[in-house]
């Protein structure tokens, strides 16, 4: 198998498209709008799943989705000025909990 170079790119020259992915939606004011995430270096990026298993196993069951080829999610996002697309993300952060306050520590003073 040889690969295609591009130049002195040591990575091949032509992208191949993922193919039918689930794409996490929420909500917008004309019908649901693509969610878009961060890297952890901090770039916004579009994320797609390659099943409705790994989205669910990671953003979990109440999360919406619709089903679009990599070249639609890639043009929907591109415009907002999106280039990035993650794929199959596994989240490391934990998940958010609700703060309870803590008690004011109150001091004794001892004359």
């Amino acid at each position: 198998m040889t690969d295609i170079l591009c130049g002195e790119d040591p990575e091949p020259s032509d992208r191949f498209p993922a193919g039918p992915l689930f794409v996490p939606v929420r909500p917008g004011p004309s019908g649901c709008a693509a969610r878009l995430f961060r890297t952890p270096l901090g770039d916004r990026t579009a994320v797609a799943f390659t099943s409705v298993r790994n989205l669910t196993s990671t953003l979990g069951p109440d999360q919406a989705w619709i089903r679009l080829a990599e070249p639609a999610l890639r043009a929907l996002t591109e415009p907002l000025g999106v280039t990035g697309l993650t794929l199959d993300p596994r989240f490391a952060a934990p998940a958010a909990a609700p703060v309870v306050p803590v008690a004011p520590v109150m001091s004794l003073r001892i004359a």
